[in-house]
């Protein structure tokens, strides 16, 4: 945790991506890529990302005499704040009207240079990344949400939602800040319809809950961005292990997971997949024993939402000679916090049919809630 300059006058970074978010509207997911701007603008797309800034920045007009701006030329900053009346300095011009990602980092390296107490930057993912280039956790950022992918927890939940954790910050109501993770996904896999999202660092934002959009904890299970957010755990972990089998289980969490592979799903059944893709569908408990045997294995499953169950409902291919085999560091449980919470603390249940493998399984396990996210809850004793 640290503390911001409470000095009267708030130096204001400011940074936009003025082509941030432009082949959303187009269908072209993503705007990384001089190419694909290209595209976005012959097909006529708008710059969104400036109208974006201004809603933020609404919420401090009122106390701009309090604000010094420090920001780049252009579109990148500078018209933005002129219009609205800041006072600003210009600390970096770019070259080119077209912006590319070398005109973030340089810029941020120019406002780092400049000791600003918060840097608002305007963008997605990829905006993000470039900034946690060059800031790290050494300047306090918010985001601006303008760009077609916000998986990131830097981001307010809305523009105006930035503009009134900003205003809060230079009013001194909020002093702390928090590291928040910095995700991007693959642009060219999501055109085709895939998401694959990594974590690429850590950036300090400030610690408003109501406001900051979170990628680790989820609202409803049905909202896809945290399904999305597990999904991309558990696809980085069959990437990792190209020579592993891993044996799907049933239930609409891990269908999910299925569908960001591109991998057919049997929702009530039990799929097994290597190297993300499949071998076998729908297999028996006697196939199921066949495909793993002296094979290097996990197992993807997840629990009976309300109930609790993990093995024994609905899933009776995974046979006690199966899981006894695969041993309980290769399973990977997943599930959404809010199924979790739904438990109202009741244990994890396991009914494999075999009072000493359930045994073995009891105890404490880690549920993959989020990407590079998890929780321990506990597997109720065999009784």
């Amino acid at each position: 945790m640290s503390q911001f300059n409470e000095s009267r006058v708030f130096k204001l970074g400011l940074l936009i991506n003025p082509f941030a978010g432009l082949g959303g509207a187009l269908a072209l997911k993503g705007s990384d890529g001089s190419d694909i701007r290209e595209e976005a603008l012959a097909m006529g797309a708008e710059k969104k990302a400036l109208d974006k800034t201004r809603l933020a920045l609404e919420s401090i007009v009122s106390i701009k005499d309090q604000v010094q701006l420090y920001l780049a030329a252009g579109d990148m900053g500078e018209n933005v704040a002129r219009d609205m009346g800041f006072s600003y300095e210009v600390v970096f011009r770019p070259k080119n009207e077209q912006t590319e990602s070398q005109d973030s980092v340089a810029t941020a390296q120019t406002l780092l240079s400049k000791k600003v107490d918060l840097i608002l930057f305007a963008g997605g993912d990829g905006t993000a990344r470039d900034l946690c280039r060059v800031i790290g956790n050494s300047v306090p950022v918010l985001g601006v949400p303008s760009g077609c992918k916000i998986h990131s927890a830097v981001y307010a939940i809305t523009p105006a939602a930035a503009g009134r954790v900003l205003k809060q910050v230079i009013d001194g109501e909020i002093v702390s800040v928090s590291d928040a993770e910095v995700m991007d996904i693959d642009e060219a896999l999501f055109r085709q319809g895939r998401v694959n999202a990594r974590q690429y660092g850590e950036m300090q934002v400030p610690t408003e809950l109501r406001y900051i959009q979170a990628v680790k904890m989820g609202g409803k299970e049905s909202d896809e961005l945290v399904l999305a957010d597990i999904a991309a755990h558990v696809i980085e972990i069959i990437e990792q292990h190209p020579d592993c089998l891993f044996v799907m289980g049933s239930g609409s969490t891990v269908e999910f997971i299925m569908q960001e592979l591109g991998i057919p799903n049997t929702l009530l059944g039990v799929d097994v997949i290597k190297n993300s893709q499949l071998v076998a569908s729908d297999v028996t408990a006697d196939e199921l024993l066949s495909l793993t045997a002296q094979q290097s294995c996990k197992l993807v499953l997840t629990l009976i939402g309300g109930q609790g169950h993990i093995i024994g409902r609905g899933n009776q291919q995974l046979s006690a000679k199966f899981l006894t085999q695969l041993g309980k560091d290769n399973m990977l449980l997943v599930a959404t916090k809010n199924k979790i919470s739904n438990l109202s603390g009741r244990p994890l249940i396991v009914d494999s049919g075999v009072f000493a493998l359930d045994q073995q399984l009891s105890g404490l396990i880690s549920i993959i809630t989020g990407y590079h996210d998890q929780v321990l809850y506990p597997v109720a004793n065999a009784i």
